[in-house]
């Protein structure tokens, strides 16, 4: 594993990825996706320009926070959260991208104490295995969201399923564009939707073309 030249890789392929959608090269964040690899393979991407660390769960992720809190990192937890476990991880979140219900976000108004960055997360394919919203859903529980002032709503998280072509990539991610647009337009206060998650290693190049500004980046950087 050549982490140097992986990662040098990675910052290429999305710089290209941003070039050919016509974007700033600085539009989109790059999340390394650290869930596999320990502590100091996690901290030996920090000298390389990684600035953002991602985990999916919350005793993998306060490990890292804990090892690593004293470095320039922005902190992302990004996977399922259950409400039992809010308390536990909340304080140490920049941003959670897999908000699924109002349950889970009455939950994190209750334990946080700062404003956390939150994605909504929806389910735009349909996948019965997937987590979210779906699009009628989310529109019509926005006012409920909206009351609790410690969440703000960058924006939009969604996943694709691992099966889909790439035309398929393209609708799902362009109707994540649409949905987020159209909440945009209502401008509630804590609901700003300026952000999108999504895009992995195997589909970021899509996700890019329709507005990704955060994708998340495990494999490529590991391998």
């Amino acid at each position: 594993m050549n982490l140097k030249k992986n990662t040098e890789l990675v910052f290429q392929q999305i710089a290209d990825a941003s070039q050919e959608a016509n974007r700033a090269l600085d539009a989109v964040s790059v999340i390394a996706v650290t869930k596999y690899v320990d502590v100091q393979t996690a901290e030996a991407l920090l000298p390389l320009g990684v600035r953002h660390i991602g985990e999916n769960r919350v005793d993998k992720f306060l490990e890292k926070y804990q090892a690593l809190k004293d470095y320039p990192v922005t902190w992302h937890l990004i996977g399922t959260l259950q409400r039992r476990k809010v308390k536990e991880v909340i304080p140490f979140v920049d941003y959670f991208h897999a908000l699924d219900s109002l349950k889970l976000a009455q939950e994190i108004q209750k334990r946080t104490d700062h404003v956390v960055k939150c994605f909504l997360q929806v389910n735009i394919s349909g996948e019965e295995s997937k987590h979210g919203f779906s699009k009628e859903e989310l529109l019509e529980l926005l006012p409920e969201l909206a009351k609790l002032d410690q969440i703000e709503y960058v924006g939009l998280m969604t996943m694709a399923p691992f099966e889909a072509d790439s035309d398929e990539l393209k609708e799902i991610f362009k109707d994540t564009q649409a949905l987020q647009a159209e909440i945009r337009e209502k401008q509630i206060p804590n609901i700003p939707m300026t952000e999108l998650s999504m895009g992995m290693s195997r589909d970021f190049k899509e996700a890019i073309q329709f507005g990704s500004t955060f994708v998340r980046i495990g494999t490529a950087f590991f391998k």
